[in-house]
Order: structure tokens, then sequence, then C-alpha cells
């Protein structure tokens, strides 16, 4: 074997693993939100965990992807560590999809259908399609539908070169002695498992195989030990992510290994038993593509059945070798950098931060006009401490979608992210006008300033106002619900009246002597914050009803609700302001 061969060789390996990861990217986008839903349908019930683990891994085509995910989820608090065994064993059976694709390439004849059942073939016919649907303008799920065609056609470009690389290696006296030493079921399991470790694929190191198998004559002797060893490499990159883990993350990393280690023990244990007490003569002939899918099937599948009813031993095995007090709850991350390598499970986690952090905003701003009327200490603690945490929220957030954004993201992921970025925003600043009205409350106490009874009831009319645009804007987020989103700008064109109207009554009040300067600052103040408010619940609800959307701006979205020609927009106008009109 030249320099140029093994220079060959590794190109191939490096277009196999790229086309390994474009596919995944790309099935990754396609499964999309649905991905976030198969995995919160997890229960504790382990044959609807088990048949997840095949459907999410079968998918996007990576046990290790799903493993690091796992740990991302119960380090986050979405999952528990007991779910997550089940989807484990689900895993190792999903991830044999692409063996069984690969094992097609060994197919030969002249007939043009059995060519074309050869990845050889019709990976050319996927790679024309793939680039005219990735040309195409701008369907992003045609584009993620031809990233997965290009991948693969890469894939088997990249395992063609490989298998034309080391060609003639079986008629190498040298080969054939590294071959014999392979022969040694542990050296096998030791050169799969560092193999796989460094190429983070089980996928990829049992294509390569494959590859292999074509060309250089390896026997099953050498064959099934290495494929063994494949299982137990493709654990290493959920073990180094459980680095800095909770203990529950730790412990899903710990039952990947210890499900994957008590598998290969067992078969390597028969083996070599078998080997010492019966003449398998197959054990030294040539194995196939075909005949390798059947053995990465087989393992996984009997390991699986074999563990499968001792789920419980394999959760105390994890929690002894990574021990905890007992009773103790695990402390969880708001958010784990683990699910960036999952886009569409970490918008969802994202979401769902957001969502608590909109009622957090909505209670602190109701408790806020509550202290305008009759001051509570404790509530003003309250608003202090849900201010610091909408700070910290903000904070974590943003950074954490900043570096999603970087991801490779489908237009509907990417307009997620923006659309969350932009409430985060609104909400944080919806607490700082809490805070705010707070101090205007506290002014009032520490003053001795009371509002004339007229005032008050101009308040009382404010408060409800405000009160149902914010629930109305925080339940149109969290209900992902348009028609409640389309009610909030009347309701603020309302509120913008409501509060023209009140300080056209307060300057009235002024000039007949029924109200003094001094509460006229307060109230001004306030009623830049209720105004301000509504305005960021607007904000909220435009975001809404403009996700997804490429050419509605906010800009254009009002000036076509605001429209004269809109009835459904002046109708519910009027009805807010009839209801919300001040009385005389």
């Amino acid at each position: 074997m030249t320099f140029f061969d093994v220079l060959t060789l590794f190109g191939g390996v490096a277009l196999f693993l790229f086309g390994m990861t474009v596919m995944s990217t790309g099935l990754e986008k396609t499964a999309g939100s649905r991905l976030e839903v198969m995995l919160r349908n997890a229960t504790s019930n382990r044959i609807k965990a088990f048949l997840l683990g095949i459907g999410v891994t079968s998918a996007i085509q990576s046990s290790t992807a799903v493993t690091v995910m796992l740990v991302g989820l119960v380090n986050s608090g979405i999952m528990q560590f007991q779910q997550t065994i089940g989807v484990i064993m689900g895993t190792n059976i999903g991830t044999t999809v692409t063996a069984w694709i690969l094992s097609l390439v060994g197919i030969t004849g002249s007939n043009i259908f059995v060519r074309l059942l050869s990845p050889d073939y019709f990976a050319q016919v996927f790679a024309v399609i793939g680039i005219v649907c990735v040309m195409m303008p701008k369907k992003s799920k045609r584009r993620n539908i031809g990233e997965i065609l290009l991948g693969f056609a890469v894939l088997i470009a990249g395992m063609s070169i490989m298998r034309a690389s080391v060609t003639g290696l079986e008629d190498s006296e040298r080969f054939r002695s590294i071959m014999l030493a392979f022969s040694n079921p542990f050296l096998g399991v030791l050169i799969g498992a560092v193999v796989t470790a460094v190429l983070q694929s089980s996928s990829a190191s049992v294509g390569i195989l494959q590859a292999f198998a074509l060309t250089t004559g390896i026997s099953y002797s050498v064959a099934f030990p290495i494929i063994m060893g494949q299982n137990i490499g493709t654990c290493l990159t959920a073990v180094l992510s459980g680095i800095g883990a909770n203990k529950n993350a730790r412990r899903v990393s710990v039952v990947h290994v210890y499900f994957n280690s008590i598998g290969t023990l067992f078969f390597l244990v028969l083996m070599i038993a078998a080997r010492s007490i019966f003449d398998f003569s197959f054990f030294d002939s040539n194995v196939t593509p075909f005949s390798i899918a059947i053995m990465h099937t087989a393992f996984n599948v009997t390991t699986t059945f074999m563990l499968f009813p001792f789920v419980n031993q394999l959760e105390k095995l994890a929690r002894m070798t990574v021990k905890g007090k007992p009773g103790k709850e695990p402390e969880y991350e708001l958010l784990d950098e683990r699910l960036l390598g999952t886009p569409a499970v970490a918008i969802a986690q994202c979401h769902n931060i957001v969502a608590k952090m909109s009622r957090i905003a909505r209670d602190t701003f109701l408790h806020a006009l509550e202290m305008v009327t009759e001051y509570d200490e404790k509530k003003a603690s309250v608003i202090r401490e849900n201010e610091d945490t909408l700070d910290d929220y903000e904070d974590k957030l943003n950074t954490f979608l900043v570096k999603l954004s970087s991801q490779r993201l489908s237009n509907g992921n990417s307009w997620k992210i923006s659309e969350l970025l932009h409430i985060i925003g609104d909400l944080e600043r919806i607490g700082d006008h809490a805070l705010n009205i707070l101090e205007s409350a506290e002014e009032l106490k520490d003053k001795g300033i009371e509002f004339s009874d007229v005032a008050k009831q101009d308040l009382a009319v404010a408060h409800a106002a405000l009160t149902e645009i914010v629930n109305m804007a925080v339940s149109s987020f969290r209900r992902d619900n348009n028609s409640l989103a389309r009610q909030v700008e009347p309701l603020e064109e309302a509120i913008d009246e409501l509060v023209v109207n009140m300080r056209a009554r307060h300057i009235t009040r002024l000039q007949k002597g029924e109200c003094s300067i001094i509460p006229g600052f307060v109230w001004t103040d306030l009623l830049i914050n209720y105004e301000r408010v509504s305005d960021h619940c607007s904000n909220m609800a435009t975001c809404i009803l403009q996700a997804g959307s490429k050419t509605m701006t906010r800009h254009t979205y009002l000036s076509a609700a605001r429209s004269p020609d809109n009835p459904e927009f002046v109708a519910m106008l009027d009805a807010f302001t009839k209801k919300y009109s001040l009385n005389d």
C-alpha cells in the first residue's frame, strides 16, 4: 500500500464522515419539533421508552447524539434518569439502519433493477435530486430533504474511495499478519472501541468496516470482536458530556457504558467458549457488508432483549457507581449547552423557560398594580426578587440563544429564535416597569400622598385594562394562540386612549383645585409605565403573529391591523374602548 493509497484512504474516510454529518443534520432538521415531542412522550413505561429510542435514533442516525441529548435533558430537569434507560436500549437498535443501507453496496448484476438497488448507483440519483432541492428557492423542508440526499451521496462516494484505496490488500503479507493479530478477540474489541471513540460514531466505524470487507478479506473472527468494540467506543462522547453535569445526568452515560460493556462481555465469553468446544469453520471465512449488518444488528438486538428485564438493576448499578445522598433532589441547570447539538430540543427548552419567565413577569406586574392602592412590604420584596430573576433569565437565555443561532438551523428554527429573543426583551422590560411602579407606590406611602376618589376610580379602570392585556399577551404566547394575540393590539390602542383621557382629567382636576401638584408627579410616572407595559404586550403579540413570516414586519402588521378597512380590528377596538371608558 503506497503513500498515495493511504492518503486516498484518509480522504475517503473524511468524505464518509462529512456525508454522515450532513445526512444526520438534515434528518434532524426534518424531524424538527417532532423530535422534542417524541422525547417528551418518554414515560416510566419501558416499552414506550424503548420504542422512542429506536424512533429518535432512526431519525437522526446517531446513538451518541441521542445519549448526549439525554444527558442534557436530565441535567436540565426535562426528563428523569429512570426514563432514559429504555430510550438508551432503543438507540442501539435504531443506529443499525445505516449499516443495512450500506450493506447493499455489495449487490452486483447486469439487470437494471438490481443495479439500481446498489447505493453506488442510486446515490448518484440522490445527488442530482439533492442538489436540485438545495438550489431551488427557499423551501426549508425541501432544502432539508436535499441535505439528506446529498449527505448520503457524499457518504457513498467516501465509501467508494475507501474501497478503491484498499483494493489489493488481501494479497499483502503484511496486511495478512495484521489481520491475524486482530483474530485475538480482545485486540479486536480494543481496536473497534478506539476507532469508534475517535470517529465518535458507531455507524461511521461500521460503514468503514463494511468498505474494507468488500476488498480486503476480513474474517468473521476478526469482524465480530471489532463490532463489539465499536459499541463500547460509541459511549466515550456521552461519558465526556456527563462531566460537569449533575449526578442523574452522569448516570445516563454510565448506563450506556454498562449496557454495551455487559453485552460485549457476554458475547466475548460466548464466542471464546463456542470456538473452544465447536469447530465453526465459517469463522475463518470472509465477511460481506451484508453479514456485518447482520452481526451488528444481532449484537444490539440480543443485548437489548437480554438486559431488558433488568432495567431496575441497571438503574441501581448506575446509582451505586455515581453515588448521591438519598432523598436529595438534584440541581438542574437553567439551560444545558449539551442541547446545542440538537437545536429543535434546545429551542423547545428555551420556549419552556421563556413561558416560565412570562408567568413571573405577569405576576410581578400585577403585584405592582396592587401596591399602588394597597402597599404590602412582603409583596414589595417579591417584586424585587422577581425582577432580579427576570434579569437573570434574560442574560442566560440571550447568551444561549445567540450560541444556538450559530448552529446549522432550519428557517423555522431561526425564526423561532428571533421570536424568543424579542419576547425575552419585552418580558424583562415589563419587570423593569413593575419595579418603577413599586417605587411610585413607595413614594405615595413615604410621603403620605393619597389620590382623590375620582382618580382612584380612574386607576381601577386602568388596572383592569392592564390586567387583561398582560394576561392576554402571556396566554397567547404560552398557548401559541393567534386568536388571543390578535386581540392585544386593539386593547393596546384602547389603553393608549384611556391614558390620554386620564392625563386630561388630571389636568382638569388641577385647574379646579381638586388635586395638588405633588400627587401629579407620581400620577404622570404611573401613566408612563402603564402605557409602556401595554406597548410591550403589543410587541409580544406581534412577534407571535409574524412568527415564520418572511414578509410581515411589525410595521406592516400594525398598518394592516389598524386600517379602517379591517372590520375585525375596528369592532374589537370599539368593544375595548367602551369596556374601559371613564365615568364622568
